[in-house]
């Protein structure tokens, strides 16, 4: 018996390994790729160990383009992806203690409102969103990449009011008698407890951010003011050569803040999104 549950075993954790290694294929290979020449890049060889290992696509691919290097490419992502993700956090926040604590009128209505705008593809809002920001005069600038996320994201609101209602009314009734007003007690009770759900906001939302592609191409015309997503596209050119091996190099650098801050905070992802609330 101990010898069919350990084969099956085996065989379980022998299909997990190979799935998982199909499903980061496509990563590894990206990375192997940055070490690899154009010509063994375009053979399409789809071993992960390069015949000729060369570390000048990362010099090159560094180095940027226009004059400008990929360091400023970098921080211009970070700068936006950073004030946008602290935007969400602050209004998203606000929003789902309004509509998980807060008892005003009309509270149905505008939740609804909220939901619907779930529903609609990003792609409807695109062109009107950009009409609005080229009339304001700040359609070449960072402010429709970073302001719009500072009155709050649909996803993020309902997912915080999910991990509220796990959060007992009763300590908002208790701070209420000891003349907590409804600031205090979103900043004293309601805020430190909804730590796990903030960090797994945090974490979505740095991954989507930094990884926008159509925002910087929509808004910013100046090289100087790219991000690194919008960047690395400037690699490939149909009227030239394209440097895979660079592009690829530079593709590899931009993965590294995601991780990192997958890394540091991925313990508080599950809890976040289970929105278990308080526990023991």
């Amino acid at each position: 018996m101990k010898a069919k549950i350990r084969i099956k075993k085996l065989i379980y954790h022998i299909l997990v390994i190979a799935f998982g290694f199909v499903m980061i294929y496509p990563v590894l290979w990206m990375i192997s790729g940055s070490f690899k020449d154009n010509a063994e890049i375009l053979r399409g060889s789809l071993s992960l160990i390069p015949k000729n290992f060369k570390l000048a696509n990362y010099t090159t691919g560094w180095s940027g383009f226009s004059g400008i290097s990929f360091a400023r490419f970098f921080l211009n992502s970070f700068v936006i992806t950073a004030v946008a993700t602290l935007g969400t956090v602050i209004s998203s926040s606000l929003v789902a203690y309004a509509f998980a604590r807060v008892e005003f009128k009309g509270r149905k209505f505008w939740f609804t409102c909220m939901l619907a705008t779930m529903m609609l593809p990003g792609q409807v809002i695109m062109i009107p969103s950009f009409l609005i920001w080229y009339k304001l005069g700040l359609a070449d600038s960072y402010v429709p990449l970073i302001l719009p996320y500072f009155c709050g994201q649909a996803f993020f609101i309902y997912q915080m009011m999910q991990f509220m209602k796990g959060i007992p009314k009763e300590l908002d009734e208790a701070a209420t008698i000891d003349g907590c007003s409804k600031y205090a007690i979103y900043a004293n009770i309601i805020l430190p407890l909804l730590k796990p759900s903030i960090v797994t906001t945090v974490i979505i939302q740095f991954y989507w951010k930094w990884d926008d592609y159509m925002g910087p191409l929509l808004y910013l015309s100046k090289p100087e003011s790219y991000t690194a997503s919008l960047a690395i596209k400037m690699f490939a050119d149909a009227a030239s050569k394209t440097d895979y091996g660079a592009m690829f190099a530079m593709s590899t650098l931009s993965l590294i803040p995601v991780f990192l801050i997958f890394l540091i905070f991925n313990r508080y992802l599950v809890e976040g999104i289970g929105t278990s609330g308080l526990k023991g």
